[in-house]
Formats: C-alpha cells, sequence, structure tokens
C-alpha cells in the first residue's frame, strides 16, 4: 500500500500526468462542440461516447509517461542519475514496485476517465439538447475499462521499449479520426481483433466490422492483449539492468 501511495504521488507530482488529464478531459469536449458546430442536428446513438473514444489519448499519454518517467535523469541535486536507481532503491522487489505502479495507473486512469464521461456527457446534452436521447449511462464502465486498458497497454509498450517517444507517437495516431486498425478492417477481418477496435465494442453501438463482438467479448479480447504486453514487460524489466 505505501509503495501504491509513493507511485501516485510521484505521477502527481509530474506536469505530463497533469497535461494528460487536461488533454483527456477537453479533447472529447471540443470534438463535441466542433460535432455540434457542424450544423447538423441528427445525434446517432454514440453521441458523446464517439467523443470519449478520442479523448482516451489523455489515456495513453498518461501510461506511457508513467514508464518513461522512470528513465529520466533526475536534477544535480539527485545526483544526476535515472529516476529507475531512486525507485529500485526505496522498493527494490521489481515484481512489487511494478505492481505498485500498474495500481497507480489503474487509479490514476479511472478518476481520469469517469471525470472526463460525466462531463463529456453533460456537454453533448447542454449542446445537442431536445436533438439527443438521454445518455445511457449503463455503458460508461465500457469507458472506463477502455480507457484503464488503454493506459495500461500503453504502459506496457513503454515497459518494453524503454522509451516513450514510439509508442506515443503510434497509439496517438491510432486514435485520430481515421485510425490505421480501422483501415485494417478493410482489408482483414482479424484486424477487428486488434486492442482498441474490440475495446470500443464495449461502449461504441455504431461500428460498421466485418465481424461483430459482444461488449464483454470486445473487453475480453482487450483484456488479453494488455495482460500478454504487461506479462512480456515484467519479463524484460526483471531481467535488464536498470
Amino acid at each position: 500500500m505505501r509503495a501504491c501511495r509513493g507511485e501516485l504521488s510521484k505521477l502527481a507530482s509530474l506536469p505530463s500526468v497533469w497535461v494528460s488529464c487536461l488533454v483527456g478531459v477537453a479533447v472529447p469536449a471540443v470534438v463535441a462542440f466542433i460535432s455540434a458546430s457542424t450544423g447538423d442536428t441528427k445525434a446517432g446513438a454514440d453521441a458523446g461516447f464517439q467523443e470519449l473514444a478520442f479523448g482516451v489519448v489523455g489515456a495513453v499519454v498518461l501510461g506511457v509517461v508513467a514508464a518513461s518517467s522512470e528513465y529520466s535523469t533526475e536534477g544535480e541535486a539527485s545526483g544526476g542519475g535515472r529516476q529507475i536507481t531512486t525507485s529500485l532503491t526505496v522498493v527494490p522487489s521489481r515484481t512489487r514496485f511494478l505492481l505498485a505502479k500498474v495500481a497507480a495507473v489503474i487509479t490514476t486512469a479511472t478518476v481520469l476517465a469517469v471525470a472526463a464521461a460525466a462531463i463529456t456527457l453533460t456537454f453533448v446534452q447542454v449542446l445537442l439538447g431536445d436533438h439527443v436521447q438521454a445518455s445511457d449511462v449503463s455503458r460508461v464502465p465500457g469507458v472506463v475499462v477502455y480507457w484503464v486498458l488503454t493506459a495500461l497497454l500503453a504502459f506496457g509498450i513503454t515497459l518494453l521499449t524503454r522509451n516513450g517517444i514510439v509508442p506515443l507517437a503510434v497509439l496517438i495516431l491510432n486514435t485520430s479520426v481515421v485510425t490505421v486498425t480501422f483501415l485494417l478492417t478493410k482489408i482483414t477481418t482479424l484486424a477487428v481483433y486488434f486492442p482498441d477496435m474490440a475495446g470500443l465494442r464495449m461502449f461504441i453501438i455504431e461500428m460498421d466490422l466485418p465481424v461483430h463482438l459482444s461488449p464483454v467479448a470486445g473487453g475480453a479480447v482487450m483484456a488479453a492483449w494488455v495482460v500478454v504486453l504487461l506479462a512480456a514487460g515484467v519479463a524484460v524489466f526483471r531481467r535488464r539492468d536498470a
């Protein structure tokens, strides 16, 4: 528990984490505003939830920063070493250290997702008024799980690469308006089982995909990807030098 509190405190001290929170809340709201400003008053069943799919970029940044910040160089007052050295001095067990960090990422991503969902769905309701049905709050847990799994996915990839630039660029690019994985579904049905495509089924209804996955099945597929990547990241982290 102490290690988890330490990791939460560490995340709270990082400006980039606060930026990720701002992005996670602001992006869906901005996208909703732009959509409402087009003059199209026909709101689909995914109004608000589609915007939250774009806002997951905040969770991506959170996951990447949680891992990559450990390999940043500390200030001269701390000897100019890397953060990971200090972290493993405080928590010598690498397994315990990673469990604490994963717990901190899950906690932060959950709070961020709940806040983003509440703000975005309320914002959409205010903007579109009678042109949108009351938000289906039963889909909000799906949003939260999707954001948490995305943050862990980003964390796992960064843990493997020890560099935040590549996973940050790739994952943010793939959360744009037209994702790479969505385009791949037009070529092969296997692309439906990519983590983001499968995970979106947890809260997005209107998706033109060649294979239909239920929300539970989509969540299970995405969770399987996360477990595999995290397991690989943990295995590599425990064997290599800090």
